[in-house]
């Protein structure tokens, strides 16, 4: 389980280091410093460490020990357990740890544990699948491979499918994210596994794959990153097309290890995301849809959230999502819908694409009002926004 609880100010102190940190969330406990040293040593990705409250200092601090940092707290509107544990989520500049109930299921944590380090967005897998599509290498795969990879094809959705409602709605079905819940509901006359599921077309290739060879290890990133959930939107470039010195037919091989890799690292980014999304009340969903573009493959990521408005009470729905495509560059939204009030707000980074949007404005205006919406805002801006939980922390260090 894992505890979502208000934002809080840490003042961390090692030694002669000190460490001022803004308000963040103890779900995603996140500070400079602690993985340096010999505190380095015992933090390693998945790593679970002890934590307690020591007592309370003279400004009514909550003081924690959290392995072998202490750090003040301010949780007065939290409460924590008298011992606790936190998991290692991802180290680097910025460590982040997130907070465990004594009651967290072994089997979890190891699951967490093991596909953190794997997990690789989408964008390496279908610039890979761009490349197989152009080569004539692509002819000598073996038969069941090219159906697979058929297979793969047909779970992607097209731009114009997901410019519908219902196009939309079935994109994120069939995304993976519940892939083991539409097994569990199958509808009248769906095959089985549903052959539609991008997380099953994965499976079904990832399992032809492991017959042949084992799956080649993990790149070396540096960093893992943390659970969808625990970062901000992000717009996602194509990849330039991988291999390009493979021309020939005797780079089967390569191809196949290439491909093994990447897909073994795209189901494990599913999978952390269907084990962080069990972690927390079923609130909120980023969701990553594949899409068939022109010339090539894009990622949409989409966030949704129910929630209620803190200064009147009432509840409604946000939709955010992040897209970058090759002619408009990245683009990112957010919609706010509270029935029958709609406010939108958009970002581009290209001022010629703001500009574009901008002209769609009075046509979305008239079909939301034929609609019966009542439209509080609806704006574009130039640039992208970096929300607050994005991870881009601002640190303030002196020693």
């Amino acid at each position: 389980m894992t505890f979502a609880t208000a934002a809080f100010p840490i003042r961390a102190r090692r030694r002669n280091l000190r460490l001022n940190i803004p308000p963040i969330s103890l779900a995603a406990l996140t500070w400079a410093g602690a993985a340096s040293g010999t505190t380095a040593q015992s933090w390693r990705i998945g790593t679970v460490l002890a934590a307690r409250p020591l007592g309370v200092n003279p400004q009514g601090l909550l003081v924690l020990q959290i392995g072998a940092l202490t750090v003040e707290a301010d949780v007065s509107h939290s409460q924590l357990p008298a011992q606790f544990q936190v998991r290692v989520l991802s180290l680097g500049a910025q460590p982040q740890l997130e907070v465990l109930s004594q009651a967290a299921d072994p089997t979890f944590q190891r699951m967490l544990r093991e596909r953190l380090p794997q997990q690789n967005g989408y964008t390496p897998l279908l610039s890979t699948l761009s490349a197989l599509a152009q080569r004539p290498a692509l002819r000598q795969l073996p038969a069941d491979v090219r159906t697979a990879l058929a297979v793969l094809e047909q779970a992607l959705r097209t731009p114009a499918e997901i410019t519908r409602g219902d196009g939309l709605r079935e994109a994120i079905r069939r995304s993976g994210l519940f892939f083991e819940s539409r097994l569990l509901q199958p509808r009248p006359g769906q095959p089985m596994p549903p052959a539609d599921d991008w997380k099953g077309a994965l499976l079904r290739l990832a399992s032809l794959l492991d017959r042949r060879a084992p799956a080649p290890p993990p790149s070396d990133r540096g960093d893992a990153a943390p659970p969808l959930l625990q970062r901000a939107l992000q717009s996602q470039p194509r990849l330039p097309l991988p291999l390009p010195a493979l021309t020939g037919d005797d780079d089967v091989a390569q191809l196949l290890r290439r491909l093994h890799g990447d897909v073994k690292a795209a189901l494990a980014r599913i999978e952390v995301a269907q084990l962080d999304a069990s972690a927390h009340p079923a609130s909120a969903w980023i969701i990553e849809v594949p899409l068939l573009g022109k010339d090539g493959h894009d990622v949409l990521q989409i966030k949704l959230e129910f929630g209620t408005d803190g200064a009147e009470g009432s509840k409604g729905w946000t939709l955010g999502f992040a897209l970058d495509l090759p002619p408009l560059g990245p683009v990112q939204g957010e919609l706010q819908l509270n029935e029958p009030r709609l406010s939108v707000r958009l970002w581009a980074e290209r001022i010629e694409t703001a500009q574009k949007l901008e002209r769609q404005f009075t046509p979305l205006r008239q079909r939301l009002a034929a609609c019966g919406v009542l439209l509080d805002q609806l704006s574009c801006q130039v640039g992208i926004p970096n929300p607050p939980g994005s991870g881009a922390l601002l640190l303030k260090a002196t020693a």
